[in-house]
């Protein structure tokens, strides 16, 4: 039976003929049922393929299958086009007590669900940027039910064939929303996926594979603190030679872009990261029972790295060499256009120590310690000789396990880390174990660009600067003469031209003060980058959501570890206060500087989980003073008072004033608290947290956050706008989210403007969202009783020219 389907009779007509002559009388030769349809589907697909070549139509990865789930979906729900299917369950959703059998279609933006039994027909569609928690639940019935809740509802769905899968992509979307209703970015499908090899099964859309490609990117960059846009192409497991121990390690090689990285099976036994930049070879070794399939690599700084038992040797030898080739390019190119940026290996401990750039302060803590060490032999200081000895035990560090970017890093490299990294040292640390140094190497002149751009500029970011320049660190003498602080302020400007989504924000310069300590100055601006952008993400935005978020893992890691403590702590409402005040400029606006930046050096050695443990540290140290509070005032003095008295006794730095005691003069001193212990025990009691179990419970968080924050943008422009019309407060509530969803989904299905021009988070909230003509005219056929007839179109118009009072075609809510 044959089905022809067009817009008109005649095309029909056209089909029908076609077959005819074509197909018709061909079919009689063969002899049953299966032979006609391979036939068909066969010259069918022939005529696509032709026709689709002759077009230049580029032919789809998705399966046959899988097209017509995405036709369906568009049918059931009404969808648009744009609107882009990513992949589709079975499962049973409860609707009150009664389980329907049905499909969950999972797509950019929406939630949907359907069922058909019994003739009876349930549909459900929610968007990804009203869900407010999406938890995966054991009950005694289902082992597994993922729970979805939006402001007004709660929807339960169990039974599935791959729960972890289909939560893990639930998660994945609306992330994606909390991204959007953040940043007001639409989604961006990546077209340049690593090629499938012809082995594999196409089970999956195209647009799975990108947001499966991107959490495995995402989880990479993470482990290796690798730059935000580089992205996986792929891993696999073998063993890596490593001389120090003269062992094989089990583990996994990833390769990417521009970078070789390794890391262990047994957990911080070794890692290992290799920029392609330092790439000199890459060679097959020949094979052995002892070595299989081996690979060495070698470098510019003479180092050789073996790994072996590769199961597709040729294939990822072809894959580096592909990537090392586009390196070797990108290197020679950056070079011609700014010149040669290799710092001189020659250059002596105590140039480096002075050495000014033309913009910059020196590295001014190793400078007052140099002044120190200069003092008469009766003043020396035994602390120096400690020193020393921390100095030569990371020189032998580095002679046995390698020097900067591609050193082995092992639990030793740690260790050494929580003794306390030397004052001479420091600096070029920090740059290695954040990552820092790699974006750095790769955007010679970067800086110097941005500083020249961003100079004599002025904008409420600016202005900002300025106010906290002289309160950023006032107690050090480095920022007591304007060498120091219009260092400060070329960083912080340079930043703020850089990423305007951030701008800036209370703290930075907190932190920013004590990186040019320690870093000259284009150093301590890519330490920012790095802090800002990806250990500290969404922490330095207007509205502090990442620092909020990890306020939320925190209660949840107090509940878990200090039950004793966690109820006294809600409330006292102490919690939310600490944590901002101690995440934000990591431990440094509230201890003694010189114990505070040991802090630091573990911070960019170990990432958020160092604050976490210290912060329950802390509170564990002071349960019994606390349970006795009476309210957050007294709690506050307890633990400031505690957090004070946290010495650094093998700083050899002359003392400076902690300007941020709360200390009054007629209360006795608290005892002192030796950093590194402090360190050790948190360690000790709360090592078991883990950066993946933070990630998981970050998620959870994000999405409480970012709602509550919508929730109250949304009241505070009711109550702004509520005596300037007739409306109710519900009524105006009903129409500001209107109003905000439909520019949300214009930025994700398009318009005829950009939906950036549309958004602009530096105007009050009433005028942030502002939406176009053909938004208008959409909302103008809903909301108005005489939006029908011909002149409709019309009148809308007429009407958006008369709300729009500045004519720049749009109108903002407060017009709205």
């Amino acid at each position: 039976v044959f089905f022809c389907i067009g817009c008109s009779r005649k095309e029909i007509t056209e089909h029908w003929e076609w077959l005819e002559q074509n197909l018709l009388q061909t079919l009689s030769i063969f002899e049953n049922e299966n032979d006609i349809n391979t036939f068909v589907r066969g010259k069918i697909q022939g005529i696509i393929a032709e026709y689709n070549k002759i077009n230049g139509i580029k032919e789809d990865d998705d399966t046959e299958k899988f097209k017509e789930a995405i036709v369906k979906f568009h049918k059931l729900f009404g969808m648009p086009e744009e609107e882009k299917l990513v992949n589709y369950y079975s499962c049973s959703y409860w609707k009150g007590k009664v389980p329907r059998q049905g499909w969950v279609y999972l797509s950019i933006n929406h939630l949907c669900f359907y069922s058909f039994l019994m003739g009876r027909e349930a549909k459900l569609v929610i968007r990804w940027v009203d869900i407010t928690q999406l938890e995966k639940n054991a009950t005694l019935l289902f082992p597994d039910m993922i729970k979805v809740s939006t402001r007004s509802s709660e929807h339960f769905f169990s039974v599935f064939l791959n729960i972890s899968e289909t939560f893990k992509l639930m998660e994945q979307l609306a992330n994606i929303a909390m991204r959007q209703l953040l940043d007001n970015e639409g989604f961006e499908q990546d077209r340049s996926l690593p090629k499938l090899k012809k082995k594999s099964p196409k089970k999956v859309s195209a647009l799975k594979r990108d947001l499966d490609a991107r959490a495995k990117s995402e989880r990479y960059r993470a482990l290796f603190r690798l730059p935000k846009d580089e992205k996986l192409d792929g891993h696999t497991d073998c063993t890596l030679w490593t001389p120090f121990n003269k062992m094989h390690i089990l583990g996994q090689m990833f390769v990417s872009t521009n970078y070789i990285c390794f890391t262990s099976k047994e957990e911080n036994l070794c890692s290992l990261i290799i920029p392609l930049r330092e790439v000199t070879i890459v060679e097959k070794a020949d094979s052995s029972s002892v070595l299989p399939s081996p690979l060495s690599i070698s470098t510019k700084n003479r180092m050789t790295f073996l790994f072996a038992n590769l199961k597709d040797r040729d294939f990822l030898v072809q894959r580096i060499s592909d990537f090392l080739q586009q390196t070797t390019s990108k290197i020679y190119l950056d070079k011609n256009i700014a010149g040669s940026y290799i710092s001189s290996d020659d250059e002596s401990e105590g140039e480096r120590q002075f050495n000014l750039n033309d913009n910059g302060i020196p590295t001014a803590t190793q400078a007052l310690m140099t002044m120190y060490r200069r003092r008469s032999p009766e003043e020396f200081n035994p602390k120096l000789a400690k020193e020393f000895l921390k100095e030569q035990a990371w020189k032998i560090h580095f002679a046995e396990y390698g020097q900067g970017v591609c050193m082995y890093r092992t639990e030793k490299t740690r260790d050494l880390v929580l003794k306390g990294i030397p004052e001479s040292m420091r600096g070029e640390l920090w740059l290695l174990f954040s990552g820092a140094i790699n974006e750095m190497a790769t955007h010679p002149g970067y800086y110097e660009d941005l500083v020249e751009k961003s100079m004599g500029k002025y904008n409420l970011a600016t202005e900002e600067i300025e106010r906290d320049l002289h309160r950023s660190l006032p107690e050090h003498p480095a920022f007591q003469n304007e060498m120091g602080i219009a260092a400060l302020r070329r960083v912080l400007t340079a930043y703020a031209f850089r990423n305007p989504n951030i701008g800036y924000c209370q703290a930075m310069n907190i932190v920013t003060s004590v990186l040019l300590l320690y870093a000259k100055e284009e150093e301590a601006f890519w330490l920012l980058v790095a802090l800002c952008e990806r250990m500290l993400p969404d922490y330095y935005n207007t509205r502090v959501v990442g620092a909020l978020v990890d306020q939320g893992v925190f209660e949840e890691l107090a509940r878990d570890y200090i039950p004793q403590l966690y109820d006294c702590m809600q409330d006292l409402g102490v919690i939310s206060t600490i944590s901002l005040s101690w995440f934000l400029t990591l431990f440094l606006s509230v201890m003694p500087f010189e114990s505070a930046v040991v802090v630091v050096d573990c911070f960019f050695c170990e990432g958020i989980k160092v604050i976490f443990q210290l912060a329950l540290a802390v509170l564990e140290a002071n349960v019994d003073k606390l349970l006795n509070c009476k309210d957050d005032g007294e709690a506050m003095t307890v633990l400031g008072r505690y957090l004070d008295s946290v010495t650094n006794k093998d700083s050899t730095l002359p003392p400076i004033p902690h300007l941020h005691s709360l200390l009054s003069d007629d209360v006795e001193p608290y005892p002192e608290v030796d950093i590194f212990r402090l360190i050790r025990s948190s360690y000790e009691k709360f090592g078991s947290i883990r950066a993946d179990l933070i990630e998981q419970m970050r998620f959870k968080q994000r999405l409480k956050v970012i709602q509550t924050l919508e929730d109250t943008t949304k009241r505070n422009v009711v109550r702004t706008i509520v005596t300037e019309t007739s409306f109710t407060i519900d009524e105006l509530e009903e129409l500001y989210a209107l109003f905000k969803a439909e520019h949300l989904t214009s930025c994700y299905w398009g318009g005829n403007s950009n939906a950036t021009e549309r958004h602009d988070p530096s105007l009050p909230y009433l005028e942030q969202y502002r939406i176009d003509f053909e938004q208008f005219k959409g909302m103008f056929a809903l909301l108005f009783p005489w939006a029908c007839g011909t002149h409709s179109d019309i009148l809308a118009a007429r009407l958006f020219r008369l709300l729009d009072e500045n004519g720049d075609l749009l109108i903002n809510f407060r017009e709205f």
